[in-house]
């Protein structure tokens, strides 16, 4: 990931198509060494590629994952301790309402 994000970083600095060498100066500027053969596999996926479509081509594929699934267990326990509360059950542990 970090040879892409050097990579990003070299064309929003205005260098459309990024060598080897510019991406291990922007990684070197941190302390960080690359490793050639991870560098040259990034370097030859996205050279002469359009940012921008490689990233928005990338945005469409997302849409496929799954995203906030972990709130929706919370949420049911809530909403289960609520409607137990509200048919007369003790609350569940960890669960504090406030009845007014």
């Amino acid at each position: 990931m970090r040879y892409v994000a050097a990579y990003l970083l070299a064309v929003l600095g205005g260098n459309t198509s990024p060598s080897a060498k510019d991406i291990k100066a922007i990684l070197g500027s941190v302390g960080i060494e690359a490793d050639d053969d991870r560098l040259n596999k990034v370097i030859s996926e996205l050279n002469g590629k359009d940012i921008n479509e490689v990233m928005n081509s990338g945005l469409s594929k997302l849409t496929s994952v799954p995203a906030g699934g972990a709130v929706a267990a919370p949420a049911a326990a809530a909403a289960a301790a609520a409607a137990a509360v509200g048919a007369g059950a003790a609350p569940a542990a960890g669960v504090y309402t406030t009845q007014y």
